[in-house]
């Protein structure tokens, strides 16, 4: 039964949200193992610091292999969020949150957390880990309380004033209020969920699509023996010499109920097929954004249009094959059935299963075949698509007469290697079914002529070894699919696999000073100066790195301090490894030897995350890019997205300041136009100043800009130089002599 709740009854303080966290995730069945996770420090909540607070959070579900997802809903939307985003942590203001008290900054909300809902009753867990069912409404008034602060004070006097019925006074009160604040925005907390990264089954489960699984497995089966039950029926008619009304009747009753039955199996297909793909695609995605950048830096445009054809191929490929030959099985296990079951036949289920043994030889062959020709397939493709984008060059260094030399070599092997799959496919076609029909046929016709069956064993005989020809037959189509699977799944593998990769966290009693605080101009000096007593904000000592283990040291011993407020300016010829230098300071390259301390914390305690978030490298021009997304995204790509309005306000300052406001009042649509594969057309030097704003913009401690200001005129590199000065807070500028 639901009950008003009181909030010192149900909401979990601030303190003792590391312990919400893994209770919750317990409860929801997306952890089982206890981790002990730690409480927010007392500095980081001091601190009020918010956007270190959101990213502590982060940390922790990533403790618990979890992700938290950050939740943003409209006010008049907040009922329908309640009933969709479970597992959840929702966040309601208190009485000391610094929303309520401006002059305090110490982060002090309370926490709600959200089990499941269902209808309009919501489960939550309670600080006394005991989980109770609540009116969805009253939790949302909890969490919107906020947000109507002396509105809410207001309509309530002008529902009482009008002398509205005690009963419809919350209804009214809902609507006005859903009327005049239903486009707010609020952050009402985070929704835990498995990573994309998460093992399947576990995926698997949370998703439910095990159940699915199961019903087309059991409903197929049920399907097959219905028809069998239908032949057994009209073939006790025919072998008495005369039917009856009744035997007929349940025939067709039987063959009436194959029909929905069918639909069930093809419902749960779908279902199934919707869901994994979902997921298969949500991991490719976070397999592609956790590659080193060195595993994709020498991969030309061929093998990413390669790569993105073979994922569609794979799911396509998965969920039709291997539907097609998990259910081939299930036909040649009731095969095996009704062929033990008829008297003297045991021979006939011996040969079967030789059979099937022969078909996956043939079908091995097959998928060996296929990777070959995949192989020459795909170095085809990668050959057209790099020709394409270099054609200028070609049709310049190399001579007319041999344009086509390769070409024509390639597509001859191509056809040998086609030929060669095609025959090997038509035996396949040939010989696995039909063959087997052959085989089955002629042991039936051993025991017919050695023990002189009834025509009741021979017709159950004979349904068995059709029966085994039709599950043959999928399995010949589903393991075709499944090689060609196979063969997809060598450019699509890296992707799938790169997901499951651990996420290096930080220590969550680790709290870092606020990023991008710009020094005042006495830190500066100090900094300059590198006087005593000022904490370096990068130490680099004895730093080697080279590219081959067997290769020149491109980096040797090399040692450097960097101070709060520093512009360094580092000089030296092509190949000196000054690039170089700069990964490895951004944690792009790990060093082959030395040690890297940012603000005295190595990358063990800080995590990958943390230190590239700190430290921002904007890559020479050839290295970096402009994505097939509009200008806001190529700008705050590496803040935060979507961006607030004050992102939007701080980015639109910082293109006026390098010159780029004419570009935008040129744009039809500003900051939502289209930018690359030729959505817009930028010049090199915009293109440079549109890096140099997206590093500016990541609000980082120190910004490593690398050849970024060859490409301005005087007037623009004047610019863009004074704008980096005035809001970096550390800069390296990479340059040539």
């Amino acid at each position: 039964m639901a009950k008003k709740p009181l909030l010192s009854q149900i909401s979990w303080p601030v303190e003792r949200l590391g312990e919400l966290l893994e209770m919750l995730a317990r409860r929801a069945g997306l952890s089982s193992h206890p981790r002990n996770i730690s409480q927010p420090p007392d500095s980081l909540l001091e601190s009020g610091d918010e956007q270190a607070f959101l990213q502590w959070v982060d940390n922790a579900a990533g403790y618990l292999e979890l992700e938290a997802e950050p939740i943003s809903v409209q006010y008049a939307k907040l009922n329908l969020l309640l009933r969709t985003v479970s597992p959840a942590i929702l966040r309601i203001s208190s009485s000391g949150n610094k929303l309520d008290n401006p002059g305090s900054q110490r982060i002090n909300s309370a926490f709600l957390a959200l089990i499941s809902a269902r209808g309009n009753r919501v489960r939550l867990l309670c600080p006394d880990l005991k989980a109770r069912t609540f009116k969805s409404s009253d939790i949302e008034a909890l969490i919107s309380s906020t947000q109507e602060g002396g509105l809410g004070v207001m309509v309530d006097e002008v529902l009482n004033d009008a002398r509205i019925p005690p009963e419809l006074i919350p209804h009214a009160r809902r609507a006005i209020l859903r009327d005049q604040l239903g486009p707010i925005q609020i952050e009402a907390g985070w929704m835990l969920r498995l990573p994309a990264g998460a093992k399947l089954t576990n995926q698997f489960r949370d998703q439910g699509l095990y159940r699915p699984i199961w019903t087309m497995l059991g409903m197929y089966a049920v399907q097959q023996l219905l028809s069998i039950a239908s032949w057994i029926v009209i073939g006790r008619g025919i072998f008495q010499g005369h039917f009856e009304f009744g035997w007929i009747l349940g025939w067709a009753i039987l063959l009436l109920f194959t029909i929905p039955v069918g639909l069930i199996v093809s419902d749960a297909q779908g279902e199934l097929s919707l869901s994994a793909g979902a997921i298969f695609k949500q991991r490719l995605l976070q397999g592609t954004l956790k590659l080193e950048p060195e595993e994709i830096r020498h991969q030309g445009l061929g093998q990413f249009l390669d790569r993105v054809m073979q994922s569609e191929a794979v799911e396509m490929l998965a969920l039709s094959g291997g539907f097609v030959s998990i259910l081939s099985f299930v036909e040649l296990g009731l095969a095996l059935f009704i062929l033990t079951r008829v008297q003297g036949s045991l021979f006939i289920a011996f040969s079967l299963v030789i059979w099937i043994f022969i078909a996956l030889f043939l079908l091995w062959r097959y998928a060996r075949k296929s990777q070959v020709w995949a192989d020459a397939y795909r170095d085809m493709t990668n050959d057209l698509v790099e020709s394409m984008v270099g054609h200028r060059t070609r049709l310049i260094q190399e001579d007319p007469n041999h344009w086509h030399d390769r070409e024509d070599q390639a597509l001859e092997n191509y056809l040998r290697l086609s030929e060669n799959l095609d025959r090997i496919g038509m035996q396949i076609t040939a010989v696995v079914s039909r063959g087997w029909i052959i085989v089955g046929l002629s042991g039936l016709a051993v025991l017919f002529v050695t023990s002189k069956p009834s025509p009741q064993t021979l017709a159950i005989g004979l349904g068995g070894v059709l029966f085994a020809a039709q599950g043959l037959s999928k399995l010949a189509g589903g393991a075709q699919s499944l090689s060609s699977l196979a063969v997809a799944w060598r450019q699509v593998g890296p992707l799938f696999n790169a997901a499951a990769r651990k996420r290096r966290l930080p220590d969550l009693n680790f709290v870092p000073p606020a990023r991008g605080v710009r020094p005042g101009v006495e830190n500066v000096q100090l900094a300059t100066s590198q006087s005593e007593g000022q904490q370096p904000l990068l130490v680099a000592r004895g730093l080697s790195f080279r590219y081959r283990p067997t290769g020149r040291p491109i980096l040797d011993e090399c040692s450097l301090q960097i101070y709060p407020g520093d512009r360094i300016l580092l000089e030296g010829p092509s190949g000196g490894g000054k690039t170089t230098l700069g990964s490895v300071l951004t944690g792009l390259r790990q060093p082959e030897s030395g040690s890297l301390l940012l603000w005295g914390y190595d990358n063990k305690i800080l995590g990958n995350e943390e230190w590239r978030r700190r430290v921002v490298m904007a890559p020479q021009f050839q290295e970096n890019h402009v994505f097939s997304e509009t200008f806001a995204f190529n700008l705050l790509m590496g803040r935060r997205w979507p961006p607030t309005q004050e992102d939007l306000a701080e980015a639109q300052a910082i293109c006026e300041e390098l010159g780029l406001g004419d570009l935008l009042e040129r744009m039809p649509s500003g900051f939502q136009q289209m930018l690359g594969e030729s959505g817009w057309q930028l010049s090199h030097g915009e293109r440079s100043r549109l890096f140099i704003a997206r590093a500016l913009l990541q609000q980082s401690d120190l910004i490593i800009l690398d050849e970024s200001f060859g490409a301005l005129d005087p007037e623009n590199l004047s610019r863009a130089m004074q704008c980096v000065l005035d809001r970096a807070s550390s800069v390296m500028v990479i340059a040539h002599p």
